[in-house]
């Protein structure tokens, strides 16, 4: 019968949470994206989409990882493209993502049971010189075709704060 009294709890719980995830008011995109197998095959380029309209403001860019704790190696290698507007390349970086700890294997980030996710400042106070839409591609760079445990990624931006 104590089920009932949960399952409510549980729900209110999860309305909360996803209420203050909306209510940040520097937040402008956030998006994840989950392989099929959790695996993230070579040719798939995940490629997110958001929108720009104060260019005044600097943002900070993040990936977002989601691995599990059986990945067969300590990080993860990521090139991303940002495209802008105007359709042209603004910038395409290398990142080395450190998903476990080097020397003991132990899983970093925040998760569960076998599951943990990462947010990586990728590109901090990025400028955005045009309103409109942008586009972030992402790219695993690792020296292999499937790469099994990884289950989604991510892009989040948020504007950068004032006092840097």
């Amino acid at each position: 019968m104590h089920c009932y009294f949960r399952f409510p709890s549980l729900l209110l719980g999860l309305v909360l949470v996803t209420l203050l995830a909306a209510c940040n008011p520097d937040q402008v995109f956030e998006k994840n994206l989950d392989f099929d197998d959790r695996t993230w095959a070579v040719q798939e380029k995940p490629t997110f989409e958001f929108q720009i309209e104060d260019t005044t403001q600097r943002y900070d860019v993040y990936f977002n990882v989601r691995n599990t704790s059986s990945y067969g190696y300590y990080n993860l290698y990521v090139r991303h493209t940002l495209i802008g507007p105007d359709g042209k390349q603004i910038s395409r970086l290398l990142h080395q993502m450190i998903l476990m700890d080097p020397q003991t294997g132990e899983p970093l980030g925040s998760g569960a049971g076998d599951i943990f996710d990462h947010q990586f400042l990728a590109l901090p106070r990025q400028q955005f010189h045009q309103p409109g839409t942008y586009k972030v591609m992402l790219e695993q760079y690792m020296r292999q075709d499937q790469l099994p445990d990884i289950m989604a990624v991510g892009v989040r931006v948020v504007k950068s704060p004032t006092a840097q």
